[in-house]
């Protein structure tokens, strides 16, 4: 079995992996999905959003907000304002990447409070592992897995 990967690819990874921390950890993640990201991308959340706490809760621009499966540039977009107007950001940090072939893993960590919703007013310690797809230059994929402390 072979375990080596395309250095091409790994190439274009790592380029489009180092602009995404670089943007990320400037607060420029709306810049982020404006340049890095495909038309369509594949978000696979660790969590279905309907099974998150208190989703039935949620306002309705809230449950739009949340995105699973094969999601547009322009919901991508609409989704990341609505979580930036939506919640208090206090700090944050951006880790990594991580490259393998045409994958790299980026830590986050925000720390927040929601201003609507069921956990509106509670200050939220998210933390998450980012895993991102890359095909010809663009991100077609993200997985994220997460815990939050509350």
């Amino acid at each position: 079995m072979t375990t080596t990967s395309n250095p091409s690819d790994s190439q274009d990874s790592l380029r489009v992996a180092k602009r995404l921390v670089e943007l990320c950890q400037q607060g420029e993640n709306r810049k982020a999905i404006e340049e890095l990201y495909a038309d369509t991308v594949n978000v696979i959340e660790a969590m279905s959003p309907t099974d998150m706490p208190g989703y039935a809760d949620m306002p309705e621009d809230a449950k739009a907000a949340h995105k699973h499966g094969p999601t547009s540039k322009a919901d991508l977009l609409q989704s990341n304002d609505w979580f930036f107007e939506n919640h208090e950001m206090h700090g944050g940090a951006v880790d990594g990447p991580y490259p393998l072939g045409n994958e790299f893993v980026v830590f986050m960590r925000m720390d927040c409070t929601p201003k609507v919703g069921p956990m509106a007013g509670q200050r939220m310690d998210m933390k998450e592992a980012c895993i991102y797809k890359v095909e010809d230059g663009k991100i077609v994929e993200s997985r994220f897995c997460y815990a939050i402390d509350c």
